[in-house]
């Protein structure tokens, strides 16, 4: 039995999130998570909130609340959507936990006696009616360079231009709109990269199996222009974690907190520290995971996440692991996405363009969603969510080939021999070519999840499917019924067998419809189908069921014009 431990990008505090970001990490991390373990394996999925930085500070601020209270609500929120859409994680911590704290101030204690922390002097804008320097993205003003009136500090959203807050004309504050700025010295820690560059590069060209896009986007970073670069860790700012040297304080550093993105990839194994305090585990139980000196060696790592994320996982997360000195395992594979757009344009939080993750449910089951988003992951290139092809595919896999053939072979064994495994006949010619073929493609669906081909899976679980109709097609008990009511059992026990043998392969990718087709051949036999042909008769004859509800309805031309309006922007 294998040991996989699997992450997602954690996603941030500050709202629900849209389609693309599910996408982009979580599902298909879900997606693996539970393959291996319908193989047996022993498996630790983690996933939490990002909940410091600027970004919560003002999402706060916007509804009202002390930044506290709102990241709770927040993770409310965002682990009841999870759920819904079937997201097994073992833990869904958050980044603001004790743990995290801890875990992100030991880190630093440690590289600072590496040293590979330095004190850095930088000019930045302090506001003097909010009594605080204010980070880039808490300065609003016009853009010098198309004009925009609420450009950022950091980068005007209407054109895009990269800006310092100096360059805005008539800067405010975002927190007060408050003029009344000035530009004052402070002090941060920057975290030295650039004396690991050699480190990091070896280790990532160990990594022979990695997707194309990971490893570009790494090499880029580390060769292109000037190179790695040291990184601030440090930022001014009232909510996050305070500067310490483990548990001594920071001499200069007082009233300051660790960059988000210093803290939020160490939330990964924090997160583990969570899962072991809620299932009172101890601290070797959730050690053995991640430290390679404590059981974690034989630990395979696979992260999950979009595009934009990949330099921080792949120079400066593993940069704090190195630098620190301590055996903490590292990643083995890294499982990047690029992005999925929506209808002819992009996904927009701000706008409101696009579906979201709760409008989602409101409207559909999680398996219609997470079937077309598997099915079209966005893996060797951006891809495009429209409603014609979610209706299509919707329709065509979904109601047509699975749901129909579930459908049929029930309602065809009741009307003619009850709602239990019909016995006689034996499995001739046919059957046994249906075996083989299955047994070839099921191999097929095994090698494409182990190497987390999406896209590959989805089209050969289809494939599974659709041998199994086309069998039933060609069989036609029901005709065969009529002359040979023996051979026409035999096809019938096949068929009920393959809704079973369906159930399992389909889990990954459809968690709940799987679990209605177990439930509807009563059986709890999730077993992986090692061999195809024992696996279609593990429901033996005189073994009852029940015909189940439709699986999948199909999805209307009505309801897709409606639901394409609704979602072309502003959230309803």
């Amino acid at each position: 039995m294998a040991r996989i431990l699997i992450t997602s990008a954690i996603p941030y505090i500050n709202g629900i999130k849209h389609l693309g970001n599910l996408v982009g990490s979580q599902l298909p991390a879900d997606l693996y998570a539970r393959y291996q373990r319908g193989r047996g394996n022993e498996v630790m999925f983690l996933c939490a909130t990002d909940e410091h930085g600027t970004p919560a500070e003002l999402a706060a601020a916007k509804a009202g609340k002390p930044v506290a209270e709102y990241c709770a609500e927040m993770w409310e929120v965002q682990n009841r959507l999870g759920q819904g859409f079937g997201l097994s994680f073992d833990h869904f911590g958050r980044s603001s936990s004790k743990q995290n704290h801890r875990l992100t101030q030991h880190f630093a204690g440690k590289l600072a006696e590496a040293g590979l922390i330095r004190e850095v002097s930088e000019k930045q804008v302090f506001s003097n009616a909010d009594k605080r320097f204010l980070p880039d993205r808490y300065i609003e003003g016009t853009c010098p360079n198309c004009g925009y009136d609420r450009a950022r500090g950091d980068q005007c959203e209407n054109c895009t231009k990269q800006l310092d807050p100096t360059d805005l004309i008539e800067p405010r504050s975002a927190i007060s709109g408050s003029t009344d700025l000035e530009v004052r010295e402070t002090k941060h820690l920057y975290l030295c990269q650039s004396q690991l560059k050699d480190r990091l590069d070896a280790w990532i060209d160990s990594k022979s199996d990695w997707p194309l896009l990971t490893t570009s986007i790494a090499k880029k970073w580390l060769h292109d222009g000037d190179g790695l670069q040291d990184r601030g860790i440090t930022r001014d700012l009232d909510w996050g974690i305070p500067v310490k040297k483990g548990d001594e304080d920071w001499p200069g550093m007082e009233g300051k907190v660790f960059y988000v993105w210093f803290d939020a990839p160490i939330e990964y194994i924090a997160c583990a520290g969570e899962w072991a305090e809620a299932n009172g585990k101890t601290e070797a139980d959730w050690q053995r995971w991640w430290r390679t000196d404590k059981g974690a060696d034989d630990v395979r790592y696979v992260q999950f996440m979009g595009k934009d994320n990949v330099p921080f996982h792949t120079l400066s997360f593993p940069a704090t692991i190195l630098g620190s000195g301590e055996p903490w395992k590292l990643v083995d594979h890294l499982k990047s996405f690029n992005y999925l757009n929506y209808d002819g344009g992009q996904f927009s939080t701000s706008q409101g363009r696009g579906v979201f993750m709760d409008q989602a449910l409101e409207i559909l089951p999680a398996d219609y969603w997470r079937w077309w988003l598997l099915s079209h992951a966005p893996e060797s290139s951006d891809s495009e969510f429209t409603w014609e092809n979610f209706q299509s595919s919707v329709n065509k896999d979904l109601a047509d080939v699975l749901g129909n053939f579930v459908s049929r072979i029930t309602k065809f064994c009741r009307s003619k021999f009850g709602e239990a495994v019909p016995e006689g006949g034996e499995f001739g010619p046919q059957e046994q070519a249906l075996i083989e073929e299955l047994t070839t493609r099921v191999r097929a669906y095994e090698r494409h999840m182990e190497a987390m081909d999406v896209r590959k899976s989805a089209q050969e679980l289809r494939a599974i499917w659709v041998a199994g109709n086309e069998y039933l097609q060609s069989a036609a008990p029901w005709a065969t019924f009529k002359t040979d009511p023996d051979r026409a059992a035999a096809q019938v026990r096949l068929g009920l067998n393959l809704i079973r043998l369906y159930a399992v392969l389909s889990a990954p990718f459809i968690p709940f419809a799987s679990a209605r087709m177990l439930e509807a051949m009563r059986t709890e036999d999730a077993s992986w189908p090692d061999d195809v042909a024992t696996a279609l008769q593990a429901l033996p004859p005189g073994h009852t069921f029940t015909v189940p509800d439709v699986l999948f309805a199909k999805i209307t031309d009505e309801e897709r014009e409606s639901w394409q309006a609704r979602f072309a922007g502003g959230r309803s």
